[in-house]
C-alpha cells in the first residue's frame, strides 16, 4: 500500500512540475486540417504611414500546424509582387476564424503598392487561399 501511495504521489508531483512549466502547457497539438480555407473578411488595409503599412484579414481556421504564419505579397507592380512580409500567429483550435495581421515595413512615401495574401504552417505549406490583388498609398 505504501508503495502505491509512494508511486501516486511521484506521478502526481511530476504531472504538476511538467503542466505548471511555461513551455509544456503552451504546447498546441495540431488540429484537423480544414478542407477548404476561405478569406471571410478583407483584406483590408488597417492603416498606412509613410513607410509602413498593416494589411489585416480573417479566414475561417485552417486548421494543422498551430504555429501559422499570415503572409503578404507585395511590390509596385500589381503583376510582379515579389517582396513578402509575414507575421507570426498562433492558432487556438477553438475558435472557428483566424484573425491575420501583417506590417509591412521600409515602404516609400507617396508609392501606391499592390498585394495579395496568404498563410502557411510553420513549415511552409500554404493553407491554399490566396486574395485577389489590391492596393493602397503610403502617406
Amino acid at each position: 500500500m505504501n508503495k502505491l501511495l509512494a508511486t501516486l504521489a511521484i506521478a502526481t508531483m511530476a504531472s504538476i512540475l511538467f503542466y505548471s512549466t511555461p513551455m509544456a502547457s503552451q504546447l498546441t497539438p495540431n488540429s484537423r486540417t480544414t478542407t477548404r480555407v476561405q478569406i471571410t473578411h478583407g483584406p483590408e488595409l488597417e492603416m498606412t504611414k509613410y513607410d509602413m503599412a498593416i494589411i489585416t484579414w480573417i479566414s475561417n481556421n485552417p486548421g494543422g500546424d498551430p504555429e501559422h504564419f499570415g503572409v503578404v505579397h507585395y511590390g509596385t507592380d500589381p503583376s510582379k509582387l515579389d517582396a513578402t512580409a509575414k507575421s507570426h500567429i498562433r492558432l487556438n483550435p477553438s475558435h472557428s476564424e483566424t484573425i491575420f495581421r501583417v506590417r509591412i515595413n521600409a515602404l516609400k512615401p507617396r508609392t501606391t503598392y499592390y498585394y495579395t495574401v496568404d498563410s502557411m504552417g510553420e513549415n511552409g505549406d500554404h493553407d491554399g487561399v490566396s486574395s485577389p490583388v489590391k492596393d493602397f498609398t503610403t502617406n
